[in-house]
This record gives C-alpha cells, structure tokens and sequence, in this order.
C-alpha cells in the first residue's frame, strides 16, 4: 500500500506542477520532453548500477518501449489539447474513468487477478466516486469535441493495458534500465513533435519550458517507480482502482484547500465513497 501512496501524493505533485505551468505560461509539450529526458538522465546516473548501453538494448523489454514511450507523449497530447477544448474537468473523468479497461482486461487475460464480491463492489464504488469528484453543475462542451472525450477515454485505457501487459510479463526482469529506455524514448518521440511544431506553427523554443522540464522530471519518474511496484507487490484489478481514486479525491481536496476551488455535494460524497471503496480494497 505504501507505492500507492507514494505514487498518489507524487502525481499531486505534478499536479500543482502543472497548475504553476499555466501560471508562468510554460509550453506543455517543451515541458514534458525535457521532463522525459531529465527523467532518463537522473535515472541512468544516479539510479542504475549496470550502465552498459548494450545491455539495455539487449533485454527482452526493449522492443515494448518503443510502442510504450510514444504513446505516453500522444496521450498527452491529446489530454493536453482536450483541457482546451473541453476544460480539466470531463478531462479528467474521462482519463479516470478509463480504469475499467485495464481492470477489465486484467481479469479476463491473468490468472492470478482473482477478483471477489468484495472487490467487485469496491470497483463499482470507484467508478461511481471517480465520477463524483468530477462532478459539476457548470460542465459545458461544443457537442463536435466528443471524439476528444473518447480519445482520452480509449488512449488512456489502451496506454494502461499496454503498460499493465508489460509489467505483468516481464515484472521480475524490470528495473531501472527499463525507465531509462522508456523515457529515452518518449524524450525523442517529445522532439520530434517539438521540431513539428516549431516548422509549422513557428512555436520557439524558451529557456523557462526547459527549466520547468527539469523540475517536473525527478517527480514523475519517482511516480512511475513506485506505481510499477505497486503493480509487482499488488494486483492490478486492485492497483488501478486505488491509484485512480486516490488521486481523484485527493485532487479535489487540493483543489479545495489550496486553490480554493469550492467542492459540491456530490465532490464531498463522492470523497467518502472512495474512502469506502479503498477499505474493501484493503
């Protein structure tokens, strides 16, 4: 349980990253590629004790992330460009409610996921909470952005299920050397629609997108470290559930005391429903 509040308050933490991101005006996709860079740097130097190239591209894994860090950039993106249409707030749901497709999958394809009534109510109460804590009378859309829903809902599942298949196959066999290969990749993946960006839309590069790049780095390959062992410790029937309510109720309660954004009834309610749902989870 410990990983999944490590990775819950970390992801907080690139939370309230982001919200600074919005106040000094910092390029989301700048940000994010130098994040993936620092990540893999930090992790090679400091993190792995084996720092023979060769030998990372030789392990079984390699091949898998490739897939795995361009998605992790195209995800954002999407999640990025949909805040903008729609807002942050059926972003999020959408993002989070997504967790019934790798809980889903997880079921059906791994014979160690045994899911009972216990947990089966504890999901529905998840989803039912999730949705809650989204919730708001002031949520409006153009009607033709739907596909942007969808596209976060399915991207995010498929992202989840991918990254859970890999945890699950090689689990024993994954280390540090993987996040260094990862975030190698989403760093080139990040740069090669930096460099798009830059030829068509003339998006020029700043000093300040590196910086926040930086320090968005450290915490977020710390989030992925913990979040890969709760998966090997855990479930991730279990894991998924508890990590997506866990950082939608405790979001709003950042939201609530630090950015004074005021929580509803039903926020409230559905903070005390994921309270509930992660005791059955126990």
């Amino acid at each position: 349980m410990n990983n999944i509040i490590y990775t819950v308050l970390l992801f907080n933490l690139l939370i309230i990253l982001f919200k600074l991101f919005d106040k000094y005006n910092v390029d989301n996709l700048q940000a994010l590629t130098v994040n993936y860079a620092t990540a893999s740097i930090f992790c090679y130097y400091f993190l792995l004790d084996n720092k023979n190239i060769n030998q990372i591209i030789n392990q079984q894994w390699f091949n898998s992330t490739f897939f795995l860090g361009c998605l992790f950039i195209i995800i954002f993106a999407i999640y990025a460009h949909s805040t903008q249409k729609i807002g942050i707030i059926f972003t999020t749901l959408a993002n989070k409610m997504s967790v019934i497709i790798p809980v889903s999958i997880a079921l059906m394809i791994y014979p160690s996921e045994i899911f009972d009534l216990k947990k089966s109510i504890a999901l529905f109460l998840a989803i039912i909470a999730i949705y809650l804590c989204s919730n708001t009378n002031k949520i409006k859309f153009d009607k033709k952005y739907y596909w942007l829903i969808l596209s976060v809902f399915f991207g995010q599942g498929i992202l989840d299920v991918y990254f859970n298949h890999i945890v699950q196959s090689f689990s024993l066999k994954l280390g540090y050397d993987f996040f260094v290969a990862l975030f190698i990749i989403s760093s080139f993946c990040g740069l090669l629609l930096v460099i798009i960006n830059r030829i068509i839309n003339n998006v020029k590069i700043k000093s300040k997108n590196v910086l926040w790049g930086i320090i968005f780095g450290i915490p977020n390959l710390f989030s992925m470290i913990f979040f890969v062992n709760a998966l090997n410790e855990l479930n991730s029937s279990i894991v998924y559930p508890l990590v997506s309510i866990g950082i939608v109720a405790s979001s709003a309660l950042l939201g609530n005391f630090i950015y004074k954004e005021k929580l509803n009834f039903n926020n409230w309610l559905g903070i005390s429903i994921a309270t509930l749902s992660i005791y059955l989870f126990m």
